[in-house]
């Protein structure tokens, strides 16, 4: 829809709007500015949308013409739970970038990084960032 900041990227290919989707993986990490998200470390829940054509997929059921969920689940885990990021947008572009290298099949991904819990003076479910990248030509 138009303004609700939900926006598919353009379509590349033949895929159109076929996409990989992963909701809800939870990580411990060690990210953000302050010294003790830095050493206690907290929850980070990531989703990734990876756009790519699913259509041989789809006609031959075969896991040969698609990405397995588990090697885009190995990214998001080895980042979250890997080396420490100051800012929840790093933590993002390197899940988004490392997604892009290993699979050329994959033509854009949106990741989502929530912090669910957070420091802040009023109630609030997460705080986070949402990235889209798309395979330069």
């Amino acid at each position: 829809m138009a303004g609700d900041g939900k926006e598919e990227p353009k379509a590349m290919g033949t895929g159109g709007g076929d996409k990989l989707i992963l909701r809800g993986m939870q990580f411990h990490g060690f990210h953000g500015v302050k010294q003790e998200e830095k050493t206690l470390g907290q929850k980070f829940v990531i989703d990734v949308d990876a756009w790519m054509d699913l259509a041989a997929a789809g006609d031959s059921d075969d896991i040969s013409h698609t990405i397995s969920y588990t090697e885009i689940y190995r990214i998001a885990k080895g980042i979250v739970e890997g080396p420490s990021h100051n800012l929840l947008e790093s933590v993002a572009q390197s899940i988004a970038n490392s997604t892009l290298l290993k699979f050329p099949q994959i033509s854009s991904v949106r990741v989502k990084v929530e912090k669910p819990h957070v420091a802040v003076q009023g109630v609030v479910d997460y705080l986070g960032v949402e990235i889209l990248r798309c395979r330069k030509a």
